[in-house]
């Protein structure tokens, strides 16, 4: 892994990686921009100011400078708030959250091309979501593979920008695996720990790569190991997925899906075919008798939530997504306030929501995210409908255009119009940019 990463040149990307690693960049900014802004990250920006620190790189929901390291955790911190960034189906990772703040912020500081930048978002996605992809899904019932597998990542993106040699990115990933961390608990409070997994991976992934450049050794077997990441995480787990076809196409990155729902993504499925049957058969919320979800066991690990006591907590309450969704016919982030959390016609519906862990579909999981939703109606009418690709999946894409819309409702706020078209497009022709610190002052 150490020696694709050394290895990979914008030369040998095919357009197809190059281009969705563009619009990565540009989903995940959107969402650390707008992110910034949500009390949690006001929470952190008190304390990264408070501990001051080269100005290196951009806190992007503030415009202002800060370390590298700071800058890494704050924006990574900021893009997992609004529950809007990328996912990666196959590894259960939002490679994003992790990888995108660690490369932006390297690439600022060492002033790196465009080109470089997307040489580093490729090799830190390959190598996230290729450590997800090996211990998922045994892995992701105690940990969060974003903030643990991400770290791998950081570390492969800020050590390609940093021009780490083979030897110096093995001890790189060592020291970022030794780093990895992240826990599902926050689930029982609703708490924030979560959007602290991906900024602390970002931070771990810098610091790890930082200290390889100067010969801070690292465990070279990190991944494989008796002691190392796979078996001390993950009860069962493939080692080949590490390096299986690696280099080959498709890339990680090609994979990779983007949300439109403002909740997890284990919701999408369902929400997508109740909104798909809502509209087609025009059910009304006081048309409704019951809904059955069939679902993948995964999704009800973490979204089997019938009482979501917060905001945050009703964007992992599948029941609440579901009677939501009917409600108001969209789940998008202005829809999850608490006003819609406490509406009585919502929480009257979320208790004519039951879900099923459905074998079957189950069987199909993680290459497939399926659901099956069954409506009935109070005069007997039962319509259903099922989807294995939420919107937003390679295999279910959303257009640029539709990327681009979502960029602009949550960058144009915080940073105004012009400011934000010119970032947009200054992103989706980043091969065009010869030094990325330029960037960020469009």
């Amino acid at each position: 892994m150490a020696g694709f990463t050394c290895g990979l040149s914008f030369r040998s990307l095919p357009r197809e990686a190059v281009h969705m690693a563009k619009l990565a960049l540009l989903d995940w900014v959107a969402s650390a921009v707008a992110g910034g802004r949500e009390a949690p990250a006001r929470m952190a920006l008190k304390v990264i100011r408070g501990q001051g620190g080269y100005p290196q790189a951009t806190l992007l929901s503030e415009g202002e400078k800060t370390s590298c390291l700071n800058a890494a955790l704050f924006n990574g911190l900021a893009s997992h708030i609004l529950e809007l960034d990328d996912v990666h189906r196959g590894a259960i990772i939002h490679a994003g959250a992790a990888v995108l703040p660690a490369a932006l912020a390297v690439a600022e500081m060492t002033r790196s091309s465009g080109r470089q930048l997307l040489e580093a978002i490729v090799a830190g996605y390959e190598v996230a979501i290729r450590t997800g992809e090996a211990v998922t899904p045994s892995h992701y019932y105690y940990w969060h593979t974003t903030g643990t597998c991400g770290t791998f990542g950081a570390a492969a993106a800020a050590g390609k920008l940093l021009g780490l040699n083979e030897e110096q990115m093995v001890w790189a990933l060592g020291n970022a695996g030794t780093q990895a961390a992240g826990l599902w608990e926050f689930l029982a409070d609703g708490a924030m720990s979560k959007h602290l997994h991906p900024g602390r991976a970002a931070q771990s992934g810098v610091l790890a790569a930082l200290l390889a450049r100067e010969g801070f050794t690292g465990a070279t077997r990190i991944l494989e190991g008796e002691r190392g990441f796979c078996r001390a995480t993950a009860p069962s787990f493939d080692l080949s997925k590490l390096t299986a076809g690696l280099g080959e196409r498709p890339y990680k990155v090609e994979e990779n899906s983007f949300k439109i729902h403002a909740s997890c993504r284990h919701t999408h499925p369902a929400v997508d075919v109740v909104l798909d049957l809502a509209r087609r058969h025009d059910l009304r919320p006081d048309r409704v008798g019951g809904v059955i979800v069939r679902t993948y066991r995964t999704a009800l690990d973490i979204t089997a939530n019938h009482q979501p006591s917060s905001v945050y907590a009703a964007k992992f309450s599948l029941p609440f997504c579901v009677a939501l969704a009917l409600v108001k016919r969209r789940c998008a982030l202005a829809d999850f306030t608490p006003e819609n959390l406490f509406h009585p016609e919502v929480r009257e519906l979320m208790g004519r929501v039951s879900l099923v862990a459905d074998a079957e579909l189950d069987a199909l999981h993680p290459e497939r995210w399926p659901a099956v939703v069954e409506i009935s109606t109070v005069d007997g009418q039962v319509y259903t409908g099922r989807t294995d690709f939420p919107r937003g999946d390679p295999e279910n894409p959303l257009t640029e255009e539709e990327l681009r819309e979502k960029f602009y409702g949550l960058v144009a706020g915080p940073w105004g119009e012009k400011k934000a078209e010119a970032l947009g497009m200054a992103i989706l022709n980043l091969e065009e940019v010869e030094d990325v610190a330029e960037l960020l002052k469009v």
